[in-house]
């Protein structure tokens, strides 16, 4: 029997039998060497009951595309950079085709197309993409730099959706800001965030996808169920989900930056009055939230800290988590290390 995970089955011509009948399309995790590393990805294929026990197995071409830009979205994400799907989403947010990025950051007009499909970017320019991803008011810089290599209507164009970003971006910005400004010591992949560098974008998908499947959410609870979903990322896949740091507080780990990070824009925050008066954060999904940051994997461990969790009241949670080693092993004010995060109980 073949290894790895049923997804689904497939009426079609299987090459290994010259038959058309069912074949099942299953998932598993493989290794490669990428850039002399070995790295581990999710890889799908198909597997014929039909066909000899030596190669049962087979791949179509693009099914074949698919797996190899797993495997070098698994090396940007263990390294920190933006994967195909981001570069992707940056593009499309400025309403740009690939070659009109490209012009934009003055690279060669097959760069960004490279990036999206077959190569992976280096730092310096993974940096320039994060700048126009992150500041509407750089992509602008960009453009001016850059104008000789639009016409004068293409250039129009770009300057105007530019802008349109400009508008939403005020607020959100300033408090982006203040929040990633408490991490300024931690900007290299380490142990203290889980080798993930921050993702603020993600952080509040996260929350706003607990906060749907999780009813009467109050910031208390919240911190929690966040650092679990970071040490069961880290236990299972080997680097945490958001890249927060956590440090050990009376009530459990608690966020670096956790008053900040309860003012992000594009969260839906409502300070409501507590029965002994006072006030409490009450986290509400957000309107319209793009969820495709998160993976499928990335959901189904969410779903588990969730299932864990969603029925426990903040004192039965902060009691759980007083019981884990990476909590009694770490002292008040300490930053609580994900080699020891990850060695949470099963649930």
């Amino acid at each position: 029997m073949a290894m790895g995970i049923l997804i689904r089955k497939v009426h079609m011509d299987c090459p290994l039998c010259d038959k058309t009948h069912e074949v099942e399309e299953r998932k598993r995790f493989a290794t490669i060497i990428l850039k002399d590393e070995e790295i581990t990805y999710e890889e799908r294929f198909y597997f014929c009951a039909n066909a000899d026990m030596n190669e049962n197995e087979f791949e179509t071409g693009s099914m074949t595309n698919a797996n190899l830009q797993n495997a070098r979205n698994a090396y940007r994400i263990k390294h920190g950079l933006l994967t195909s799907d981001e570069i992707v989403a940056i593009r499309e947010n400025y309403g740009l085709s690939q070659v009109d990025l490209a012009r934009l950051l003055g690279w060669g007009e097959a760069t960004i197309s490279r990036y999206e499909s077959k190569a992976i970017q280096d730092e310096a320019y993974d940096t320039m993409l994060r700048l126009i991803k992150d500041n509407p008011l750089i992509a602008l810089e960009f453009l001016k730099k850059n104008t000789v290599k639009f016409s004068v209507q293409k250039r129009a164009d770009i300057r105007t959706r530019i802008v349109e970003q400009l508008d939403s971006y005020g607020k959100e910005y300033l408090t982006r800001q203040a929040f990633e400004s408490e991490y300024a010591d931690f900007e290299e992949p380490s142990d203290a965030n889980g080798y993930t560098i921050l993702n603020v974008d993600k952080i509040e998908a996260l929350i706003s996808y607990i906060a749907e499947n999780v009813s009467n959410l109050y910031k208390v609870k919240l911190m929690k169920m966040l650092w679990y979903v970071d040490a069961l990322s880290c236990k299972l896949k080997g680097h945490a989900m958001t890249g927060m740091v956590y440090r050990h507080n009376t009530m459990g780990a608690l966020p670096v930056g956790h008053y900040s990070l309860m003012n992000l824009e594009n969260l839906n925050v409502k300070e409501e009055e507590s029965y002994n008066y006072d006030s409490m954060l009450h986290i509400y999904p957000t309107k319209g939230m793009d969820y495709s940051i998160l993976s499928v994997d990335e959901k189904k461990d969410i779903d588990k800290v969730i299932n864990q969790f969603k029925n426990y009241k903040a004192k039965d949670i902060i009691e759980y988590m007083h019981e884990e080693k990476a909590y009694i092993e770490t002292k008040p004010g300490d930053i609580i290390p994900f080699s020891l995060a990850k060695e949470i109980r099963e649930f």
